[in-house]
């Protein structure tokens, strides 16, 4: 129990040495995969033209135009792009506003968008109006009134919420956990007064005496003392933490828990067969804090 103990912490000394390489690495692989996602822009963007076009299509099935040509789709800013038509038209605004929204709900990042007509001579607004995904913010009038036949334009510029935030969310969320990471490894640890230890990890200094958990000894002055495996347990508890109270559930837990069996009584025995083999050294006892539990005192 107590070798296990101190394998625990020099394996969590040892890996906290690797730390910072893990650290950076897992950062390095949060920035790649978070860019990696900017392989999918083309598809995307090829994704929306062809729903941009597939609009246009209808706007002119609609006006009775099953023969001329939607011109190739224009980007014509960043989140903005321009649908345009070989010949003109006529559109009925409701049909409009429906048709972009049944297409473009098939784009996940196509949330919030504005549509404008323009007239093609001298680019003003022939109508507009704005979607958004909550149904409250939507802006649509004039739905009833058919639009003359002329040459028109549809711009619709996309509120950008699409792949650039998804990455730039996807990276927040990364140092976000890198700094939960580390802060759960690099916190500082109440350190724990622990007595000077020989090269050998199960040899404890006492006072004038020296316990051996891996042999089972006590020494002192060239005496042995024979000690149980329980027995060994318990001292080995209290020479972790000499002068400090250990508590009495912690003593039950730590060494019978695993054995399935809790008995009260179990601990007191222990402890009071540990006092007579303490007795060698008048100044190292076991005494009883009351209601709390035991204290392993060392005197200077």
């Amino acid at each position: 129990m107590v070798n296990s103990i101190f394998h625990s912490r020099n394996l969590l000394s040892g890996k906290r040495k690797y730390l910072p390489g893990l650290l950076l690495l897992l950062f390095i692989s949060i920035i790649f995969l978070a860019f990696s996602m900017a392989g999918n822009d083309d598809f995307d963007i090829a994704r929306r033209e062809v729903l941009l076009r597939r609009i246009g299509h209808e706007i002119l099935l609609q006006s009775g135009d099953s023969t001329s040509r939607v011109l190739p789709v224009k980007k014509i800013a960043e989140n903005e792009y321009q649908i345009r038509f070989e010949n003109d038209l006529t559109f009925q605004p409701d049909s409009l506003v429906n048709t972009t929204q049944r297409l473009l709900a098939k784009d996940p990042l196509a949330r919030d968008y504005v549509v404008n007509v323009l007239n093609c001579s001298n680019a003003s607004v022939a109508y507009g109006y704005a979607i958004s995904k909550n149904k409250k913010d939507d802006i649509v009038s004039c739905i009833g009134r058919r639009q003359p036949k002329a040459c028109y334009m549809i711009n619709i510029k996309f509120k950008p919420t699409g792949i650039i935030t998804v990455r730039n969310e996807y990276f927040l969320g990364g140092l976000l956990f890198l700094g939960f990471v580390g802060f759960i490894f690099l916190r500082p640890v109440k350190p724990r007064r622990i007595l000077p230890e020989s090269r050998h990890a199960g040899l404890f200094t006492l006072g004038s005496m020296s316990l051996d958990t891996e042999n089972r000894k006590l020494m002192i002055k060239g005496n042995t003392v024979d000690l149980t495996k329980t027995e060994t347990r318990v001292l080995g508890i209290f020479a972790l933490s000499p002068n400090e109270t250990i508590e009495r559930s912690r003593l039950q837990k730590e060494i019978w828990e695993d054995e399935g069996v809790i008995v009260g009584r179990s601990l007191d025995m222990f402890i009071s067969k540990l006092r007579k083999k303490l007795e060698i050294d008048p100044n190292i006892k076991i005494v009883v804090i009351r209601g709390k539990g035991y204290k392993l005192e060392i005197s200077a």
